[in-house]
């Protein structure tokens, strides 16, 4: 029974819970966790982290207005507010792009670079802040599962990791442990690194006519956890509609690009899948696909949709999308085939689709884990099979 947190463009956040079990016409139910009609669209929710710790579920939330809330969920789904604070290098025309909640810290990031890491109090008395300065014209911004690395790429921005804990390390310091900003190694002006920055990707080779190519990332994830700060998998989107796939051991440029993917004005959003291969990607179209990341193609599309799809949630189990057409709809996930290539007897579906009176911003997984439960024919298969006696034994 999964169940997913929605942020809407007045300030609202909802639960949806998904019971495919269910006798009801609807399978789906939506509850109202924060009420944020009295300040309206100043406070509409642009991005929404989850985190667990020490059995305690906490929610942070960034605002249209420059704040960032965190509350405490609890087991009755009832939110309480904790604290609250605000980004004062974001202006009006700025929005966050990142967020991200992992051990005690809040990580959040702004479209002009600003990036905060909050940390609360053992006893959540209190928030510390650090700042660092990122490029500006940001596009997106992920934290590794470790929080190790994070990542970013934008408007004329290539797509860059950063060590985390160097990022929010003094310019001063950075020089006192001698460490150069490029590893050492002699790189013209443009290509050094930032203190802080490990890896920095390059512009894929001029077009037939030998014209440079438009750098536009809209959208990135992180593909496979990894232990090494150096070496990390990357899947960015562009403007122009492709997905580039990145190893950062391999090189700069892309270790793959697939073309044409976001039909539709580009690449909106993208989402890793449970699966090894899956990934999830939105264009500004009508589009959600499911990708196959070892060609490169799509293995399905979901069809019924009408409005762009602003935000991707991904639960072992299902897929829960945010549009602007009002509709927040869970979607069936289907397994890739095992060979390269090979066809899908079935193809991912819309399960159920709920209309919500504002439009929904962000969703994301509340990191529950749903419990398989046997049929009634399973179980009644399993006492056949267990009623039977071996071959050759005796009666």
């Amino acid at each position: 029974m999964p169940r997913f947190l929605v942020g809407d463009e007045l300030g609202n956040i909802k639960s949806i819970k998904y019971d495919p079990a269910s006798q009801e016409t609807s399978k789906s139910v939506l509850k109202t966790l924060h009420d944020g009609t009295a300040t309206g669209r100043t406070k509409g929710i642009q991005k929404l982290a989850l985190n667990s710790a020490a059995g305690e579920k906490k929610l942070s939330a960034a605002h249209a207005n420059g704040a960032v809330s965190i509350f405490s969920l609890n087991e009755d789904d009832q939110l309480e507010l904790l604290h609250e604070w605000k980004e004062t290098r974001i202006r009006a025309d700025q929005s966050f792009i990142g967020l991200a909640a992992s051990g005690g810290s809040i990580f959040s990031c702004t479209t002009n670079g600003a990036l905060l890491m909050s940390t609360l109090k053992n006893d959540n008395s209190g928030v510390s802040h650090k700042l660092a300065a990122l490029p500006s014209r940001l596009c997106d911004w992920r934290l590794s599962h470790d929080r190790q690395t994070f990542a970013y790429g934008g408007d004329e921005v290539e797509v860059s990791l950063w060590d985390t804990e160097r990022a929010f390390t003094s310019p001063s310091e950075t020089a006192a442990t001698g460490t150069p900003a490029n590893g050492g190694k002699k790189r013209k002006q443009s290509d050094a690194l930032f203190p802080g920055e490990v890896w920095r990707a390059k512009n894929v080779q001029n077009d037939f006519l030998g014209l440079r190519q438009p750098v536009h990332n809209t959208c990135l994830t992180y593909l496979s956890p990894s232990t090494s700060t150096s070496q990390q998998h990357l899947l960015a989107g562009t403007r122009l509609g492709d997905m580039r796939r990145y190893d950062t051991r391999s090189g700069r440029r892309p270790v793959a690009e697939f073309k044409g993917i976001g039909k539709v004005g580009g690449v909106r959003t993208v989402e890793k899948g449970f699966s090894e291969y899956e990934a999830f990607v939105s264009d500004h179209g009508s589009n959600v696909y499911a990708i196959d990341l070892r060609n490169g193609n799509i293995a399905y599309g979901y069809k019924g949709l009408s409005g762009t799809a602003s935000s991707l949630a991904v639960s072992p189990t299902h897929l829960a999308s945010a549009s602007i057409d009002r509709y927040i709809r869970i979607h069936s996930v289907v397994p890739l085939p095992d060979k390269v290539g090979q066809h899908l007897d079935k193809k991912g579906t819309v399960l159920e689709r709920v209309f919500v009176t504002t439009i929904p911003t962000v969703a994301i997984w509340d990191q529950v884990q749903d419990i398989a439960l046997v049929s009634d024919e399973e179980e009644e298969g399993e006492d056949i099979w267990q009623g039977m006696k071996n071959v050759g034994e005796e009666t």
